[in-house]
């Protein structure tokens, strides 16, 4: 019934964008009552210094409870490249956060010939192309921008994800007028 049944998000480190992602996807489906079950949504991190067990931003941690989705005081980081590699395998659809980052994927899952998945930018799956930059090192405003920019390109991603969801068009979305507009 869904056209993914494993949705898995990457970012450099999984403490961050890809986190907010993650969550905020399975927000979304709650709200478009799909089954807990229907769809996994995972997340890791891809880049040489991502490490399982790093603690997750604590600024994520924050801009996320202000949307009432409140991590577990233990969530931590997956590192796809050692001690989560097995999800690479398992997901069905993987989303990255940047470009940078598909390529980091696809170098990392081997022959790009025989991936019969799609590795894709969020943005450029939700028909909005470009990146969403990191947040880490920068204040709350930048996270919760970044969090907007996420929850923003999920809804444009929905119907992809959830047959039958609302198509947003971006032609008379207020958040892509705003962003042609660089408010």
């Amino acid at each position: 019934m869904y056209p993914y049944r494993h949705v898995l998000f990457v970012c450099h480190a999984n403490t961050s964008r890809s986190v907010m992602a993650e969550h905020l996807l399975v927000r979304l489906l709650s709200d478009h009552a799909v089954p807990a079950d229907a769809v996994l949504v995972t997340s890791g991190g891809i880049a040489p210094y991502a490490r399982d067990g790093s603690l997750v931003s604590l600024d994520t941690r924050l801009v996320l409870r202000d949307v009432d989705i409140h991590l577990e005081p233990d969530a931590v980081a997956r590192d796809l490249k050692r001690g989560h590699r097995h999800l690479l395998d398992q997901a069905d659809l993987i989303v990255t956060m940047t470009g940078e980052q598909v390529r980091m994927v696809l170098a990392q899952m081997g022959d790009t010939e025989k991936i019969a998945k799609p590795v894709i930018t969020l943005r450029d799956f939700a028909d909005l192309g470009g990146d969403i930059a990191d947040p880490a090192g920068q204040d709350e405003d930048v996270f919760t921008a970044t969090r907007n920019k996420v929850a923003h390109a999920l809804e444009h991603a929905l119907p992809k994800l959830v047959p039958g969801a609302p198509v947003r068009d971006v032609a008379t979305c207020a958040d892509c007028a705003a962003e042609r507009a660089g408010t």
